[in-house]
């Protein structure tokens, strides 16, 4: 977070994890008012045969401690649904819906087959949602690779704050929550206390202390 001053294939694929899985939250620099990224632990995803594009939108995923491979939904072992699926790189392509719980990034790779028949597969990240809680993208849970409305912060060190649980049930109490999100400062309530970086067409994120 920042808060403002803030394919088909037998191949492997190797993915980056860009979303905290459980609990795991994202760092973002912050600023009081009158004075502004997620860091994501690396995993791989492996292709298992199911579908046309390795993990497209409504297909699902088992979860490794190391490795994400593509299994049917009706498994045993899937434990997340794609929600949206883009290609390129996270930093440029568009964010990942709210209610996401974690990110993997799709590295380009050149399997020996593919769904094209090109024998490349094109680098592209998936927004995924676990099928069971706990769901850290959820509005105040203190996870997910977005900072959205409802989610409440600490401080982490000068001009830097985390997500973390609303409840307290995280490992650091909340001390801001974000209560509504604007174009820019100035659009804040007179009561905000702190600007967050926010995704999207609304950037600034207004926060008092909880």
């Amino acid at each position: 977070m920042h808060a403002m001053p803030g394919l088909r294939c037998a191949g492997v694929l190797l993915a980056v994890l860009f979303a905290v899985l459980l609990g795991v939250t994202g760092c973002q620099k912050s600023s009081s008012p009158g004075s502004d990224s997620s860091d994501r632990k690396p995993s791989s995803s492996v292709s298992s045969g199911y579908g046309a594009v390795f993990l497209a939108v409504d297909e699902c995923s088992s979860r490794g401690r190391e490795t994400f491979t593509e299994v049917p939904c009706t498994s045993e072992r899937a434990a997340a649904r794609v929600i949206a699926r883009y290609d390129g790189r996270v930093a440029e392509g568009p964010a990942c819906p709210v209610r996401t719980d974690f990110v993997l990034h799709i590295s380009e790779n050149r399997p020996a087959g593919d769904e094209d028949g090109n024998g490349e597969v094109p680098r592209g990240y998936a927004c995924m949602r676990n099928l069971e809680e706990p769901h850290p993208g959820d509005p105040g849970s203190g996870g997910g690779p977005r900072t959205v409305v409802g989610d409440c912060v600490y401080s982490a060190r000068q001009g830097e704050v985390r997500e973390t649980a609303c409840d307290g049930s995280g490992a650091k109490a909340p001390e801001y929550r974000v209560t509504s999100a604007v174009s820019e400062r100035a659009l804040c309530p007179a009561a905000t206390q702190l600007y967050v970086s926010l995704e999207g067409g609304k950037p600034v994120g207004c926060a008092v202390r909880v």
